[in-house]
């Protein structure tokens, strides 16, 4: 494995013994691919509750089967203001031919969609569901457990699907590239999350988070930083004192900068509180490190543990931050994409 240091930076892709995406091609040219093809299905529902970590799980692999999945949001509302809420669907709609869920409370909604239109749609869980009746379902590796290798229709994936693809960031990384760093400096994109019952963001922590990306700065890298929807208002108010000729920090106030900030980087730094980022920036085949965070021990602390130590000890994607950041190689990770595979598949048979 190649070692450099920042300045001298150079991405370079080697071969991931697990890889089951091998058929990539350039970026451009799969962008081209992506806007042109026909979809594999003609209707697509996405269902999910209104948390967008849920959502942009479905429409990650529905898009993989069509450019445009409907959107049904399951409503939280209780009492009488849920009476007066328009329904989830009607019979009159599309029939849709492939329902992907997340999050437990769309699981009765999905099952009430398959029955309505005579067990016709194929149904598809991002995640354990408490209830049976789908007829595929990902588990994430670090939920697995033992007992559910014995059901067929169970499928382990890592980490979890999104709508991040190579093909999305070549298109926007000549023009993100330049505006970022616009001397040709190696870019690394710092993302930071909030306390989550697992990690918790506090002075020290902050202090930590701080100490890293000066020391980037340090090393000759420009360092982009974003937040997260979870930051808290203290974690955006102290990165936002490390702003400089090196240092861009979001503001919170403009518009997201997440996309392009992926686009243009070389390599990634992600705080531990995280399970969507890395398997995002995993996507690029660039190096992702993870940034230790102050703990909570308990059951949440465990799961991500798990998560983390597949992705770096298992895998051997991810590396642990131990003051730099160094090249390494590895085959991009495309879970959405060998998931939609595996759909696409039993769609055939059906």
């Amino acid at each position: 494995m190649e070692s450099s240091s920042a300045p001298n930076f150079r991405r370079s892709l080697g071969t991931f013994a697990q890889t089951e995406a091998s058929d990539r091609s350039s970026g451009l040219q799969e962008h081209h691919q992506e806007r042109t093809k026909s979809p594999d299905v003609s209707c697509v529902w996405a269902v999910a509750e209104t948390k967008a970590g849920t959502l942009t799980q479905c429409l990650g692999v529905g898009k993989q089967l069509h450019p445009e999945p409907v959107v049904k949001l399951i409503s939280r509302s209780r009492g009488l203001k849920r009476l007066f809420e328009p329904p989830l669907f009607r019979k009159k709609e599309q029939r849709p031919e492939l329902v992907i869920s997340c999050g437990f409370r769309a699981e009765p909604a999905v099952l009430d969609i398959k029955d309505t239109y005579g067990g016709r749609p194929l149904t598809v869980h991002l995640q354990r569901p408490r209830i049976e009746g789908y007829d595929l379902v990902f588990v994430s590796r670090h939920d697995w457990v033992d007992e559910l290798s014995s059901r067929p229709n169970y499928h382990q994936m890592v980490g979890v699907p999104h709508q991040i693809t190579s093909a999305r960031l070549a298109s926007i990384r000549e023009e993100a590239r330049n505006r970022l760093s616009p001397d040709g400096r190696p870019v690394v994109a710092v993302f930071v999350g909030g306390s989550n019952g697992a990690y918790i963001y506090d002075e020290s922590t902050h202090e930590n988070i701080c100490g890293a990306i000066k020391q980037l700065e340090k090393d000759g890298w420009r360092i982009v930083v974003s937040v997260s929807r979870r930051s808290e208002d203290d974690t955006q108010r102290v990165l936002s004192t490390l702003n400089s000729e090196s240092i861009t920090v979001w503001d919170r106030r403009s518009e997201n900068p997440y996309l392009s900030y992926m686009a243009a980087s070389d390599a990634f730094l992600i705080a531990k509180d995280s399970i969507t980022m890395p398997c995002e920036a995993l996507a690029t085949g660039k190096p992702v490190f993870i940034l230790n965070l102050k703990s909570i021990p308990g059951p949440r602390l465990d799961k991500f543990e798990r998560y983390h130590w597949d992705l770096r000890e298992i895998l051997q994607l991810t590396r642990l931050f131990e003051g730099k950041i160094e090249t390494y190689t590895y085959e991009p990770l495309e879970e959405t994409r060998r998931i939609a595979s595996v759909i696409r598949s039993e769609l055939t048979r059906a």
